[in-house]
């Protein structure tokens, strides 16, 4: 069991029978009454953030969690398939447990693949990837690297603002976290 003093950003619990993690808290003592910690915390199945006091000393659980690695091998119709690097064990994600995050799927890729009570919940990716433009309007005499920018589609289908220099065929590294241009690759 976790105590208010353990909380920490990017701390899974178990909180209402449902497996959370931890985005932001504040420990608080008013002047009058018992000391609180306001907790904001995002679920990890439905993706919903709640806030909550939570009394100190009071005790939340730690969920049945597991993170794996796994290599992205292919997509069908239906869904994802992933290969466990250890035992070449082949798993089989569906939309739902992978949601944006397909669009920085690459053959063979390694993803880690979150696991509750044995069912996977979420996949995340690596922070960084590069991608190919494959569509964009084309870039104009003129247009500077400090200039404005233009949406790009990437060869995995993510749409991405880029600087106005970049053509088609550029290879450009991605922040996955925010889908954001970070540079062009050479």
């Amino acid at each position: 069991m976790y105590e208010t003093g353990d909380f920490r950003k990017g701390l899974k619990i178990e909180f209402e029978g449902s497996p959370y993690i931890i985005v932001d808290f504040q420990h608080v003592s008013p002047g009058k009454g018992a000391a609180f910690t306001r907790t904001k915390m995002k679920n990890l199945l439905t993706q919903s953030s709640i806030e909550r006091n939570i009394r100190s000393g009071e005790k939340v659980g730690i969920p049945n969690i597991e993170e794996r690695q796994y290599q992205y091998m292919y997509a069908d119709g239906e869904g994802y398939h992933m290969m466990d690097q250890k035992n070449y064990e082949q798993i089989f994600l569906s939309e739902e447990n992978v949601g944006d995050r397909k669009f920085y799927f690459q053959e063979g890729c390694n993803v880690s693949v979150l696991f509750y009570n044995e069912r996977p919940i979420a996949v995340d990716v690596p922070n960084f990837v590069e991608l190919t433009i494959t569509k964009t309007d084309p870039g104009l005499r003129g247009d500077t690297v400090s200039g404005g920018s233009k949406p790009a589609t990437l060869e995995t289908g993510a749409v991405v603002q880029i600087p106005l220099h970049l053509n088609e065929g550029d290879k450009i590294k991605v922040d996955t976290r925010d889908n954001r241009y970070v540079e062009k690759v050479n």
